[in-house]
């Protein structure tokens, strides 16, 4: 018997991974994390690209499962609920993905009312009012009858927003929020974040390679590198911290214990002795 998901915890972490283990073949991913999101905060996942940060993402909202370890939400193991049980957590949660993701083929308005007409019984009326204040919120009331490809990418990424938070969901996760924006949307756009996320109550993850404006956002950071945790703390702490691999992600270094060449065969055994000459 599974717990009951619509039960609250009494933890102050809304996400746990407890020795989390997930990979694909011989390929491991996650080897063995355990980290807690904070309620109420904003968490920024950090980490070179193919670190797990998205598969991270995945296992909280159930779309992977982990294959050693637990994955809790709200105090519940996403792993083991039923399927009308995982049905039910993922309605506690809003998603984020990169670009948008928007229906090409429905206005900005119907993008953020799909949730609601797919996941409620509300009426058109009710519908309206709850999608335009959702679009006040990020600014694009006025937008409600454009097309996505009538519409900038960072106002793209807004109107996704405001669908991502359209049933009101605890906690939103965002993958690679800034990506391909411009710096004005990259200001706005995190600004936005930070808003929304104290002036609704929501905890936020966030998966970004944006060191400074995530950095200037979040509460905490963790930083993940070769399938385990290389830092965790304020923005602050892992800035400072002296471990050689946190140091040269933060610095942005091109020399340090992430390696420029996939591991692989020698030269020698793919060209020859004499290639190393």
């Amino acid at each position: 018997m599974t717990s009951n998901p619509f039960n609250p915890s009494s933890s102050d972490a809304l996400v746990e991974l407890r020795d989390v283990r997930f990979g694909y073949g011989e390929r491991v991913i996650l080897d063995g994390i355990t980290l807690s999101v904070p309620r109420g905060k904003v968490t920024a996942l950090m980490g070179a690209s193919g670190g797990g940060k998205t598969t991270v993402l995945r296992l909280i909202g159930g779309q992977y499962r982990a294959q050693a370890g637990e994955v809790l939400f709200d105090g519940h193991e996403v792993g083991a609920l039923a399927a009308s049980d995982l049905y039910a957590v993922r309605r506690r949660m809003g998603m984020l993905f990169q670009f948008g993701a928007l229906f090409t083929d429905l206005t900005v308005f119907d993008n953020v009312a799909f949730p609601l007409r797919e996941h409620t019984a509300l009426s058109e009326a009710m519908i309206r009012d709850i999608v335009l204040m959702k679009l006040q919120a990020v600014g694009l009331r006025g937008a409600r009858d454009l097309m996505p490809s009538e519409v900038s990418g960072g106002m793209a990424r807004r109107v996704a927003l405001a669908r991502a938070i359209a049933l009101d969901p605890e906690l939103v996760m965002y993958d690679e929020p800034f990506a391909g924006l411009d710096p004005i949307s990259l200001g706005t756009a995190a600004r936005l974040i930070r808003q929304l996320n104290d002036s609704l109550g929501l905890t936020s993850i966030i998966v970004s390679h944006d060191l400074d404006e995530t950095f200037h956002i979040a509460d905490k950071v963790i930083v993940l590198a070769n399938g385990k945790i290389a830092a965790q703390g304020t923005p602050d702490e892992v800035r400072n911290s002296r471990d050689p691999l946190v140091h040269q992600f933060v610095t942005a270094a091109p020399e340090g214990p992430v390696r420029f060449h996939y591991p692989g065969a020698t030269i020698e055994d793919d060209f020859g002795a004499e290639a190393s000459a």
